[in-house]
């Protein structure tokens, strides 16, 4: 009895250089992981050219990587249980880095599409691995701290997706993209192999829930599926995005019966039964999906209409960071003496005053003031992750943290493909009702769309041409007034979020802070 009682005794937190190379190990195998669901996405053109296919054949690049990573996170609780989280977070790194490396080598797209399926499924575990082993690294004062050094690689990584994406597709070859994660990935896998090993966590052999499985398999594959194809299909107007949306409920209300009432279930479902849990995941959730939706429309708008290349889109996304950097390390120090509650109201008060400027943003916007917003939101992401997931993870006994991050992950991941297909979705949707209404004030009643027309065809345009001049400008109003509605809805939705926040009870210690004391 001593002997098992010794052994499931959780090793000290790590100090010195151990502590600072475990979390640079963790941090950059995290990064490369949330850099790959976002650097693919501007190179899409050039690897649909490349392989000989169309670009809405390319886009089953991106949809691979999801499916297969949404369907992987929820299973991290399980796996790590059945085969230590250490040796588990390992096998995950070397094999996206194998996979990776498969996907730079694909000579034909179902290859490629596979070898992304691979990299997304076996990704799914790193990101709530990598939160765990950084909380087991440092003491419980500090494990805001930890949060904090955490939170900034997976906030940082999306915005820089695209813009290192388009620089290395314009600048080298698309298979880089792949490429460049094999010697990030290598190097984290062995200094974590090296620091971590002796900290394994206890396994027990766990069946395995065959049937909770297959349904996760089915009601998430057709999921993201539905999500990704939905505007390009019509959505429910297309009876393949019916069928989908069907198999989708019809999957889920199965696989919410049979996980909650199996006695191994390969997701634990019965976390949501605390209050601090579902709050906070829903609270971290709905606020990525806005978030995200936004940083994905934004780009759009400036490469469509702005005039603006892939590259500079980047640019202006990027300062992002600058803030963030900034302040998660002073949320992380301060979370143990300041309500979270307090801080993710700020979050969300800040957001929310970033959307509502560039919800004035017009045609005439130059650099610097479209810059302004992204800047400022660097100060709520770093106030808006910690806390959330401080008050997500309190309270939780630390062999439930893997289980509880991976599903607060993954509802995390799904709420961000929703909120991309909304965003941009409502974005055409308001864009075409805007161009109906001003089309009716650019007729022959008009002296103002008269005198442009004439300005035109007296410069050498024909009449058809000129008329198709004036389209394009009706079409960048009509879009620049759709994305102010976004903007500004999405603003009015953080304010009205906050009340969820306080529907929370956290505990005086640091989500996560008991599994900092001993998580391992």
């Amino acid at each position: 009895m001593v002997s098992a009682a010794a052994q499931a005794l959780p090793p000290p937190p790590l100090e010195g250089s151990a502590r600072v190379w475990g979390t640079i190990a963790l941090s950059a195998a995290t990064f490369m992981n949330v850099l790959d669901t976002s650097i693919a996405n501007v190179s899409l053109p050039a690897i649909a050219g490349d392989l000989g296919v169309s670009p809405n054949q390319g886009t089953w690049v991106i949809t691979s990587f999801a499916v297969a990573n949404a369907i992987a996170v929820p299973l991290t609780g399980w796996l790590s249980q059945r085969f230590g989280q250490v040796r588990l977070f390992i096998a995950s790194v070397m094999l996206f880095v194998i996979a990776s490396w498969l996907c730079g080598l694909a000579p034909s797209m179902p290859l490629l599409i596979a070898a992304r399926a691979l990299q997304g499924f076996v990704a799914g575990p790193m990101i709530p691995l990598s939160q765990s082993l950084l909380l087991s690294s440092y003491p419980r004062a500090l494990a805001g701290l930890a949060m904090a050094m955490w939170s900034m690689t997976t906030l940082i990584a999306p915005v820089m997706g695209p813009l290192l994406g388009g620089w290395i597709t314009d600048n080298i070859s698309w298979s880089w993209i792949f490429y460049i994660n094999i010697p990030v990935g290598v190097v984290a896998a062995l200094a974590s192999w090296g620091i971590y090993h002796k900290r394994e966590t206890p396994t027990r052999k766990l069946p395995i829930d065959t049937i909770g499985l297959g349904l996760l398999v089915l009601w998430v594959g057709c999921m993201q599926m539905m999500l990704d194809l939905g505007k390009e299909y019509d959505w429910f107007s297309s009876p393949t995005i019916v069928a989908l949306a069907i198999i989708t409920v019809v999957g889920f209300l199965f696989f919410l019966a049979w996980e909650l009432t199996d006695e191994h279930p390969v997701v634990d479902l019965r976390l949501f039964a605390r209050r601090n849990f579902w709050a906070g995941t829903l609270a971290v959730s709905i606020g990525y999906g806005l978030f995200f939706g936004n940083v994905v429309l934004l780009p759009l708008w400036l490469q469509q209409f702005m005039g603006y290349t892939a590259t500079d889109a980047g640019m202006i996304m990027a300062p992002v960071g600058l803030l963030a950097l900034v302040f998660s390390p002073v949320v992380g120090k301060t979370i143990t003496t300041v309500d979270p509650r307090r801080y993710a109201t700020f979050a969300f008060v800040v957001f929310a005053l970033v959307l509502w400027m560039r919800s004035r943003f017009n045609t005439q916007a130059d650099f610097a003031t479209i810059m302004v917003p992204t800047i400022i939101q660097g100060v709520a992401m770093a106030f808006f992750f910690i806390p959330l997931i401080t008050i997500t993870l309190s309270g939780l006994a630390p062999d439930r943290i893997p289980a509880a991050s991976g599903l607060t992950n993954f509802v995390r991941i799904t709420a961000g493909a929703v909120g991309t297909s909304i965003s941009t979705t409502l974005w055409e949707d308001r864009a075409a009702l805007h161009h109906a209404n001003l089309v009716e004030h650019v007729g022959p009643g008009s002296n103002v769309a008269q005198a442009a027309l004439n300005g035109l065809t007296s410069a050498g345009l024909s009449p058809e041409q000129a008329l198709a001049q004036v389209n394009r400008l009706v079409d960048q109003q009509a879009f620049m007034m759709a994305a102010n509605d976004i903007f500004w809805g999405s603003a009015v939705l953080f304010l009205v979020m906050i009340p969820l926040v306080w529907l929370t009870h956290p505990q005086r210690a640091p989500g996560g802070a008991d599994a900092a004391a001993g998580a391992h």
